[in-house]
């Protein structure tokens, strides 16, 4: 059976990214910057996403298209990277969250902490309720929790980074 080229580029890639993405997540934890708590403009899988994204839609180009490179040659590359990545990294942060006993209890103390310091208006504008039961719902978050989270902010980080990525990296051929 032969492999396709597109779809070996994009795993190739995807696995590298996904073991990266674990390690600076652990390594932030251990560092005590919790990786679920940081600003999502300061999320590190855009660049980790958008350097291997845009290495394996090179790769594909310049090696085995020849300098042409499809919009949809890009996307399912990189569809198929930052999937990988994710599912990946999120299993690896599932085990290390099953291993690491404090990844969930440091989360939900420095998420209430944080959610304390909240300002009024803010939680006017969100609404006292929903602000209320998600402060509740903190004491009742579990590992799997996180982890949907984390690959569902990594899935439209992925997507956003994708599209800006094609754009720029396509080539039709000269007529």
């Amino acid at each position: 059976m032969k492999r396709s080229p597109l779809v070996m580029t994009g795993l190739r890639a995807g696995a590298v990214a996904g073991l990266l993405t674990l390690a600076l997540m652990i390594g932030l934890f251990y560092m005590n910057r919790h990786p679920l708590l940081m600003a999502p403009y300061l999320d590190f899988r855009i660049i980790v996403f958008g350097v291997f994204i845009f290495f394996a839609q090179k790769e594909f180009r310049d090696y085995i298209q020849e300098g042409v490179l499809y919009f949809w040659q890009g996307m399912m590359i990189a569809l198929i990277c930052f999937t990988v990545a994710n599912i990946i990294s999120a299993l690896g942060m599932q085990i290390f969250g099953l291993l690491e006993k404090t990844f969930v209890t440091v989360y939900v103390e420095q998420m209430r902490s944080y959610l304390s310091t909240f300002p009024e208006q803010e939680v006017k504008r969100i609404g006292k309720e929903v602000f209320d039961s998600n402060f509740k719902a903190l004491s009742s978050t579990n590992v799997f929790d996180l982890t949907i989270s984390f690959f569902a902010k990594g899935t439209f980080i992925g997507l956003f980074v994708s599209v800006i990525v094609s754009i720029i990296l396509r080539k039709q051929p000269k007529p």
